[in-house]
């Protein structure tokens, strides 16, 4: 997107937006990726909602497992009861059902996963009430952004789901799914999700993919950082970030094998990189006067196995650590305090899980 283009985007939507805050400071909600561990953030949402002071959302973001998290946070407490089917008392179903002949029909296919209990996740929660749902909130101007990435071009696609929702009819619920889909479809492990598109005349398929492939969550788009001067709409807004991962390796020995060192080095490369764009999203917010809190899950809690492959207990455990934790008012910090943080790391299991992200606060 051109300065041209976000200038005109931001003149149609921003102005809803600050319509719906009706004189107040905006809020926003940004949700990372982060596979199975999305409990966390359900968790925090679902606990936020029982302190009742969980503010209704302008502007929700997310990409990955937080894209599926998104609509259900966009729509308010009134929905937790489906989040928390989702993520805190999820089906035994695995998403990670291997094709046929193992990693050799990998290699001769475009993933090593099926991605059929992907879509069947998604058609089970993204139901017509939902999306109907979603079209409501944005016709009074809020936004729910969702981005995937572009594997031809290589860059962050960021779909108005809101405005996918507005459209109605059967049409309209496909395109909602798939995008939900292609944000969630972790290269390698899912296959990539064709989406038909008509440019310049001609109609073809991009192929999309995990958003996180491009950006680990969707707070301020390239273009955004590069504007001279403040965006209005931020000066004063509050902005919420949850990490559905660690921000932090947790110290280990890793096992001389291709596999483990292929998922460690993946492990460190997200952290590193998730620890970079907090660092920009923060100085971006103090750059237009924005109010920016962090949370994401201590290096002490346990993740075992890949994140994407966390077991139906896992991810109850982890929501329901969210949940306290929200509850308690014990997950929100700045995120310098987020980044230095130092947890221990040799006590935690998931029955014994480690003290929350944040001291108490009342935020």
């Amino acid at each position: 997107m051109s300065v041209r283009q976000f200038r005109r985007w931001a003149a149609i939507h921003l102005s809803g937006v600050e319509r719906s805050a009706a004189g107040h400071p905006v809020d926003i909600l940004v949700l990372s990726g982060g596979g199975g561990a999305g409990a966390y953030g359900a968790g925090v949402l679902a606990g936020w909602s029982q302190l009742g002071t969980r503010p209704p959302f302008q502007i929700v973001t997310g990409v990955s497992v937080g894209a599926l998290i998104a609509p259900f946070a966009f729509l308010g407490p009134h929905w937790d009861e489906a989040l928390a089917a989702a993520f805190g008392r999820p089906k035994a179903m695995r998403l990670l059902t291997r094709r046929m002949f193992g990693w050799f029909g990998a290699l001769f296919g475009w993933s090593l996963y099926r991605g059929a209990p992907l879509r069947q996740l998604v058609d089970r929660y993204a139901t017509p009430k939902l999306v109907r749902a979603v079209a409501a909130q944005a016709a009074r101007g809020r936004l729910l952004l969702v981005a995937t990435t572009d594997l031809d071009t290589g860059q962050a696609v960021v779909w108005n789901m809101g405005a996918i929702a507005a459209r109605g009819g059967p049409r309209a619920l496909r395109l909602f799914r798939t995008v939900l889909v292609a944000s969630a479809s972790i290269p390698g492990d899912f296959p990539p999700v064709l989406i038909p598109v008509k440019a310049g005349g001609k109609r073809f398929d991009e192929m999309q993919v995990d958003g996180s492939a491009s950006s680990t969550f969707l707070f301020a788009p390239g273009v955004v950082t590069i504007l001279p001067g403040r965006i209005k709409l931020l000066d004063g807004a509050h902005v919420y970030l949850i990490i559905n991962g660690h921000l932090r390796e947790r110290p280990q020995t890793t096992p001389n094998s291709t596999t483990a060192i292929l998922v460690r080095s993946a492990d460190t490369v997200l952290v590193s990189d998730s620890r970079s764009r907090v660092k920009l999203a923060d100085a971006f917010a103090q750059r237009q006067g924005a109010d920016l809190k962090v949370t994401g899950i201590p290096a002490s809690y346990p993740l075992e196995g890949t994140a994407a492959d966390l077991e139906p207990a896992a991810m109850r455990a982890l929501f329901i650590y969210g949940e306290r934790c929200a509850r308690e008012h014990k997950v929100w910090s700045t995120a310098l305090a987020v980044l230095n943080r130092v947890g221990r790391f040799h006590r935690a299991t998931h029955r014994q899980p480690p003290p929350c992200p944040a001291p108490a606060n009342t935020r």
